[in-house]
Order: structure tokens, then C-alpha cells, then sequence
């Protein structure tokens, strides 16, 4: 009968969690960076925690909102997914307003000892250095809020070695480094951590520290979190501390209800490639190799093949007093997505409601490139496009007879040491981009709606000698067809 009552706390909780959520002001929310957890996220969460024989369970909830995860953890050792004999429960919640829910959810567990923390969990886990707490378990839903590099909390962190721009990888971080040797710590958080050099240090930190065990992605951006209109794309990630790194199981399911989970095992050097000094996390959602990643003809690394690329280097709103609406005598032309296609490029573009051109002078000039051939790819894609992965061909007879450009930072540019390519490279470069094989290969393993020049770095290409064979091939062909191009890969010489 007590097991009955218990399991009702975590719907007690998640009721509590909706009038809440509902009656608080979006502000609020913002100022805490709080979303709260959905009970069929909290249990999912939960299930994620192997089996433990430990006499004494020490659970961490840093970040506990009313206590949903600490209730959806509770709820599975009474019904024996545990054999603990007790749980001492330490539960850090700063905003006051949901401390009394938390007391009151925990305090109906009997075999479990309560400890709630009203200060700032950054403030209070930094202050003596960060040291193994003994901690058993960490279940995490952290806030979602950026962090000043000039901040106390940037400041505090730093005294213990962790470098990290958000409150969310912050907590991850404090909890990994408290936890006892073998402690499972099981993290609902953004995917932003994944890829980019701002979370290069976290990830860093973290594998050093941790196994990787288990990833869960969701495909659909906006349902783990719909009550509070979420759209980050999230991920639900277990690591062990101290864990000898092996495979890593990844789970997909389409929402929140993991009524169409799909499961699968990958080895680590799938998901943390051995040569990638960023340490970009990688969630591929199938355990077939791509059709790149087979290919005896794509093998060579953009240094190989002597090219490299960038992120646009223009900042419009940095630079907003130099733009121009449209060309006019001392401006050159600045590029943005919505001057390029897969057919070439248009400038300008009238009522594109983006500036078409940039003054060029002693500010700007620092930020212009020569004009010439570039092979373009777009920095960002809505989940739901088709396409991930858009090269354009910026051709220089477009633009005039300007003898410099600018290019937008939504973009990323392939170059010759900021000079533009030899119009074939640049062309064999786009098309070798624009296959299907390249789309989908990018997709297994970067999920995220953000291309990097990073990931693009990254990748395998076909030599110098057949991406130029392959653009002269296509200028000669003019229009080509998906089928066209997918179809001419398989072709591609060693």
C-alpha cells in the first residue's frame, strides 16, 4: 500500500510542476534558465541508472525545481529497480518559490533521508574545491542560462578547472567531479554541448572523467520540454565517473512518450572520432556505415587537398553603421544565404530584407576577401529541411567589378589562404557537397541544425586531382540533377 501511495508522487509532483510552469512568468523562468520536467521524461531518466546492490544510495539533484527527478528515482528503488536499503537525498533548488513542493515530495519517502539546499549550487560546490562528495547517483535537469566570461560564476568555476559559457554544462561538470568513483550521473541538457570550440573545455573535462554509457536523442526539437515551449534540441545522456570508456548504447525516439524507442550500440570511435582534437560528441542514429564513410575514393583531409574553411567573418550587428541596403559608390557586396542557391549566386537581391552591400574602409577592410571562386555553405538549417548540408558557388562575374567581398557570418567559405579557389575546385567542391551521401553522412553524425566550419574541417573529401575533374565535369553539364550528381560520385578515382 505504501508503494502504491509512494508511485503517486511523481504525478503529484508533475501536477505541481504544470500549475507552476503555467502561473509563472516567462521572466522568472528566464532569470533561473527553468524548464521542469516532464514525469514521462523523469522516469525515462530514471530507467537509464544500471542496477546497484549499494547498501547506501547518496542521489544528487542539483537544480531540483519541485522534485520530479528525485521522485521518478525514488519511485523506482520502492519498487525494488534498486537494492538500497536507504537513500540520503541531497537536493539544491535557489528559487524559494518551489522549495516548499520539494520538502513535501521527499519528505513522504520513510527510508529516505532529505537534504535541501537553498543556496546557489555553483557557489556552494566551489568553495572548498572540488572534491569527491561521495555522491552515488546525479539525476539533472540543470538551467539553461549563459554565463558571463567576467561572472562570479565563470570566476568560481575557473578555481576548479572548469572553463564552460553555460549554467547547464556547469552543473554537469560539478556533479561528474563530486561524484564517487563508478557514480552514474544521468543529465537531461541541451545539445549545444556537443560540437562548437565554447564547449571544447567542458567536453574535455568531462571525458577525462567519465564513460559515456548512454545518449538519448529526440527528433523532434519541441516535446521534451512543450509545456514551456522549449525549441533547443535536447539530449539525455548517463555518464559514469571514472568508467573505462567502451560502447555507447544511443536511443531515439520521436517524442517524449518513447512509445517508438529504437535502440543502439556503437563503439567510441564513432561517437568520439581519434583524430579530432576538438573531442566533438557525435550521436549517430544508425549502426550502418555511410556511404562516405565506405568510399575508397573519399579519404583525403581538407589540408590534403590544400584548401581550408572558415566561418563568414561579418557580424552585421557589429558592423551595422557600414551596411548598406543596396550597392552604392564605396560599398562592395555582401553575402549573405539569401544571395546563394545550389544554382550559383544572386547580387544584389531587391527586398531581401538583409543589406546587400558593406562600406568598404579602414573598419572593414580587415573582414573583406578578395573576389574570386568560393565554394559556400550555410551555417544553419531548420531541423525539418531536407537538406542539412547546402554548398553554393560564389562566382565573381556576379558580383560586378568589385574587387573585394564580404561575407556574412551565417556562412562558411572554402579558400586558398582567404583568396578564392580555381573555378574547377570550387565547383567539384560544391557538387562532391550537394550529394545525397554527404547529407545524410552529415546527419548520422552531427544532429544538430548547425554547420560548423568545424565539422566541415572535419570531414573526408574526395583528392584535389578528382574534385577538380568532378567541377570541370559539371561546368560542362550546366544544370545537373540530384540524380546526376549522386550518381557521378560512385565514379569518383581513388
Amino acid at each position: 500500500m505504501e508503494e502504491v501511495k509512494l508511485l503517486q508522487q511523481l504525478e503529484t509532483a508533475d501536477g505541481v510542476r504544470r500549475e507552476v510552469a503555467a502561473r509563472t512568468e516567462q521572466k522568472h523562468k528566464a532569470e533561473f534558465g527553468q524548464f521542469m520536467t516532464p514525469s514521462s521524461v523523469a522516469r525515462f531518466m530514471a530507467s537509464l541508472f544500471p542496477p546497484s546492490a549499494l547498501r547506501t544510495c547518496r542521489l544528487l539533484d542539483a537544480g531540483a525545481g519541485v522534485g520530479a527527478l528525485s521522485c521518478a528515482f525514488l519511485d523506482r528503488w520502492v519498487t525494488c529497480g534498486f537494492g538500497f536499503e536507504s537513500v540520503e537525498a541531497t537536493a539544491y533548488e535557489i528559487d524559494e518559490k518551489l522549495r516548499g513542493h520539494l520538502s513535501q515530495h521527499l519528505a513522504a519517502y520513510s527510508r529516505v533521508t532529505p537534504r535541501i539546499i537553498t543556496g546557489d549550487y555553483i557557489e556552494l560546490a566551489t568553495a572548498d574545491g572540488l572534491d569527491d562528495r561521495g555522491y552515488t547517483h546525479a539525476i539533472l535537469n540543470p538551467p539553461y542560462k549563459k554565463i558571463n566570461s567576467r561572472s562570479d560564476h565563470r570566476l568560481a568555476l575557473r578555481t576548479v578547472g572548469i572553463e564552460t559559457v553555460n549554467l547547464y554544462s556547469a552543473f554537469v561538470a560539478l556533479a561528474v567531479g563530486e561524484a564517487a568513483l563508478g557514480g552514474q550521473i544521468v543529465a537531461i541538457i541541451p545539445r549545444s554541448f556537443c560540437n562548437g570550440p565554447y564547449y571544447r573545455p567542458f567536453r574535455e573535462f568531462i571525458l577525462e572523467r567519465a564513460a559515456i554509457r548512454h545518449m538519448h536523442l529526440f527528433e523532434t526539437r519541441n516535446k521534451a520540454f512543450r509545456d514551456d515551449e522549449v525549441l533547443q534540441e535536447n539530449i539525455i545522456i548517463r555518464l559514469e565517473r571514472g568508467g573505462q570508456q567502451g560502447t555507447v548504447t544511443i536511443t531515439t525516439s520521436t517524442d517524449d512518450s518513447f512509445s517508438d524507442l529504437i535502440t543502439h550500440e556503437h563503439p567510441f570511435d564513432r561517437i568520439v572520432f581519434p583524430d579530432d582534437a576538438e573531442r566533438f560528441i557525435h550521436v549517430p542514429t544508425t549502426p550502418e556505415k555511410s556511404a562516405i564513410e565506405l568510399s575508397p575514393a573519399v579519404r583525403f583531409s581538407l589540408a590534403d587537398i590544400g584548401v581550408k574553411v572558415s566561418t563568414g567573418p561579418v557580424v552585421d550587428f557589429r558592423l551595422k553603421a557600414h551596411l548598406r541596403d543596396m550597392p552604392e559608390p564605396g560599398a562592395v557586396p555582401l553575402i549573405y544565404p539569401g544571395h546563394l542557391s545550389m544554382a550559383g549566386t544572386l547580387w544584389p537581391v531587391p527586398g531581401l530584407r538583409k543589406p546587400n552591400a558593406i562600406m568598404r574602409n579602414d573598419e572593414t577592410e580587415k573582414w573583406l576577401y578578395p573576389n574570386g571562386f568560393y565554394c559556400v555553405v550555410r551555417r544553419f538549417s531548420s531541423k525539418e529541411e531536407k537538406r542539412r548540408v547546402v554548398a553554393s558557388i560564389v562566382d565573381p562575374a556576379a558580383l560586378e567589378d568589385h574587387s573585394v567581398l564580404g561575407f556574412e557570418n551565417h556562412l562558411n567559405l572554402f579558400h586558398e589562404n582567404k583568396r578564392g579557389l580555381p573555378e574547377a575546385l570550387a565547383r567539384g567542391l560544391a557538387v562532391f557537397l550537394n550529394t545525397n551521401a554527404v547529407d545524410e553522412h552529415f546527419r548520422r553524425f552531427n544532429g544538430h541544425t548547425q554547420v560548423n566550419a568545424t565539422d566541415l574541417k572535419l570531414m573526408k573529401y574526395p583528392s584535389r586531382d578528382a574534385l577538380i575533374e568532378l567541377g570541370k565535369w559539371a561546368k560542362q553539364k550546366g544544370n545537373l540533377t540530384q540524380e546526376q550528381i549522386d550518381a557521378k560520385l560512385e565514379t569518383l578515382s581513388k
